[in-house]
């Protein structure tokens, strides 16, 4: 059984370049957490659109986790493996990036409805 040993003959991306791709994929992952937590805890009503939005950060959260946890391997100073982990990132920061959109918009359209039943 090969327990995560990169293969001798692909090419490798330099050790110093995986810490920085680690380190990016835990801001924007805390960034991401962050921004679940704080709207978890807002004490407004929730809508439908709502869900969505959360299933859409969820899920983008949950893709975030997956590559911090890839590229912590050693198999991921390997190029094709790394390119892979990017991909599974970006799919994540995409999703997180429509809920958190959907989230505003939620927001924006109950804002404009309390006003219009003010009027």
């Amino acid at each position: 059984m090969m327990l995560d040993r990169p293969d001798p003959k692909v090419e490798k991306i330099g050790e110093t370049f995986r810490i920085g791709s680690v380190t990016a994929i835990g801001v924007v992952l805390a960034f991401s957490l962050g921004f679940l937590n704080s709207w978890a805890t807002i004490q407004a009503p929730w809508l439908r659109v709502d869900m969505g939005a959360v299933a859409l950060i969820t899920v983008g959260i949950a893709f975030q986790i997956c590559a911090l946890a890839r590229m912590l391997s050693i198999a991921s100073l390997e190029v094709p493996t790394y390119r892979r982990i990017v991909r599974i990132f970006l799919i994540g920061l995409v999703l997180v990036s429509l809920g958190v959109l959907l989230a505003i918009g939620g927001d924006a359209l109950n804002y404009s409805r309390r006003l219009m039943k003010a009027a």
